[in-house]
């Protein structure tokens, strides 16, 4: 389907490929992993049609339709949010409008000489989109929104009123309705809540084409790939599995290259004692000329190159008093829209509390509260003694001050720290070596994210309250930062719509709306996030597996 052949490619000094090749075949569903800056976007561009390899071949079948799902989101306004997504979902999006100017069109009196043509346009339109399942485009339309989170009143407002987030979901919708026989998908849930993210996983698996895709969100790899490409060292390699089996492979064969290099290092140090011992003896200098042209044919065997996460030893918080929060009947609307009427909730010492709860159900505006950036309309949030509390949202990226380099940064909060302890906590947040003289102006949101958890956490208080904290994090660091927080011995409450997050460090659940996402008593769970599912049968509020 879409082969890759002895591609190479650089910008600048940067080499991302060398005699790189690749093959995606029908129906396949694939991971694509590598380090940051490693190629994973290049090599989506390239099947887009938008770059070209330096040398090499790139061959596409002339009639595949490609969908791309980027990061970067184009300006949108005009239409409502169901027009949006029909607008760019392939041919029959095209046809849909072109079938709605032209019924426009029919009832203009201002056109009625051209008439003819147009019934004539209206009629081969009409017949187009009926044989692509036109008709049904408006129902599957909606049936999409409503998995990725939209409510019924949403999907019908106006696209220009949604935040960046949401306007994320349409392009995803806009793609998943083209249906295309390639989905190129780059971080697709990155800005999605669990309950979107299972329905997603679904859909993704029901599709018939093929599909490349880029996730930090090692569970929903899993489910989804049944092979991985690797893009390291300007090589692509491909592995028959999910990501696990990428992992455990990846090791096996790390292990066995070293093995392999030490042994053609012990050979090759030999024949070189040899050479060097007999190089000015006579008798031997046909043999030692023989040697010496067997070394230069032999291919050397490279180290693997080493993916290395820094570990970084958190420091404990000082110890709060036992009773950390208490909300007492308190009330909280937007609008007509109540949030919460007389919710109670005590959090004591030691506690992590994850909270659930479909779009709209007031996970962050509980955090707000909690975190004392938004009043409650009633009742009270009391905090306890002695404490210290950190939060951490998408807006803590604000404080980052974009002149200052990340070192800079961090100087200018822990004046009295090292240096070197400073670039360890930046090493343990994948920014090692040179990476810490980036401006923070030139980061991406993802950088930010990172720098801003590092931040919070060189000195950790004592209640974390954090709003989708892994947003952007790659598994590496996911993974360091669960380890990390294991043995955090403080108090947490914390929104996620990650599964090792919520697995990793729950105690405690709070599910908000219920089953149907609309309840105003919220559900209190004692137990740890594994066991709430396993007590109620499904992974998030309203889904079911």
């Amino acid at each position: 389907m879409i082969s890759f052949s002895r591609i190479n490619k650089q910008y600048g000094r940067q080499v991302l490929f060398v005699d790189a090749s690749f093959q995606l075949n029908p129906g396949e569903k694939m991971g694509l992993v590598g380090p940051n800056g490693a190629g994973k976007t290049t090599l989506f561009r390239m099947i887009a049609g938008e770059e070209s390899p330096d040398e090499g071949e790139v061959s596409i079948p002339k009639k595949l339709t490609i969908g791309y799902f980027r990061q970067d989101v184009e300006e949108m306004s005009g239409r409502s949010v169901l027009d949006e997504a029909i607008a760019g979902s392939g041919r029959v999006g095209d046809l849909h409008h072109e079938l709605e100017a032209l019924q426009h069109a029919m009832a203009d009196p201002s056109q009625a000489e051209k008439m003819d043509k147009i019934l004539e346009r209206f009629g081969e339109v009409q017949e187009e989109y009926d044989h692509f399942g036109g008709y049904a485009l408006e129902s599957q339309a909606r049936e999409v929104l409503l998995g990725l989170g939209f409510d019924n009143e949403r999907i019908d407002g106006g696209v220009g009123e949604l935040s960046g987030g949401w306007k994320m979901r349409v392009a995803m919708a806009r793609v998943l309705l083209g249906r295309p026989d390639v989905l190129l998908m780059d971080e697709p849930t990155n800005h999605l809540d669990i309950e979107s993210i299972v329905w997603l996983e679904a859909f993704l698996k029901s599709l018939p084409g093929a599909l490349l895709m880029t996730s930090h969100d090692r569970e929903f790899m899993n489910r989804i790939v049944t092979k991985i490409a690797e893009i390291d060292g300007g090589e692509i390699a491909v592995y028959s599995g999910n990501y696990d089996f990428y992992e455990r492979e990846r090791s096996i064969r790390e292990t066995n290259r070293e093995a392999a290099y030490a042994r053609q290092q012990a050979m090759l140090a030999k024949e070189q004692r040899f050479i060097e011992r007999f190089a000015a003896h006579a008798a031997k200098a046909a043999q030692v000329q023989s040697r010496v042209k067997a070394l230069d044919k032999i291919d050397k065997i490279e180290l693997p190159r080493k993916r290395r996460v820094v570990r970084f030893d958190f420091r404990q918080p000082p110890r709060s008093g036992d009773q950390v929060v208490s909300l007492e009947n308190v009330g909280k609307a937007f609008g007509r829209r109540v949030i919460y009427d007389g919710l109670n909730l005590n959090i004591r010492r030691g506690e992590r509390w994850c909270v659930m709860g479909k779009n709209g159900a007031g996970k962050s505006t509980l955090l707000k509260m909690v975190a004392g950036v938004l009043a409650p309309d009633s009742g009270e949030v009391k905090l306890g003694a002695s404490l210290q509390l950190g939060y951490f949202a998408q807006q803590a990226l604000d404080l980052l001050n974009p002149d200052l380099t990340i070192e800079q940064q961090l100087q200018r909060d822990f004046p009295d720290e090292s240096i070197g302890s400073l670039r360890s906590l930046a090493g343990a947040f994948q920014f090692p070596g040179e990476d810490v003289d980036k401006k923070i102006r030139a980061l991406s949101g993802g950088e930010k994210t990172r720098l801003a958890m590092a931040r919070m956490l060189l000195n950790p208080p004592n209640f974390l309250v954090l709003d989708e904290p892994t947003n952007h994090l790659d598994v590496a660091t996911k993974e360091m930062l669960v380890d990390a927080l294991k043995d955090f011995d403080g108090t947490m409450l914390f929104v996620s719509h990650d599964r090792m997050f919520l697995r990793g460090l729950s105690n405690r659940v709070l599910e908000l709306g219920g089953e149907s996402g609309t309840d105003t008593e919220p559900h209190l769970y004692p137990g740890s996030y594994t066991e709430y599912v396993a007590r109620t049968g499904h992974e998030a509020p309203g889904v079911h597996h």
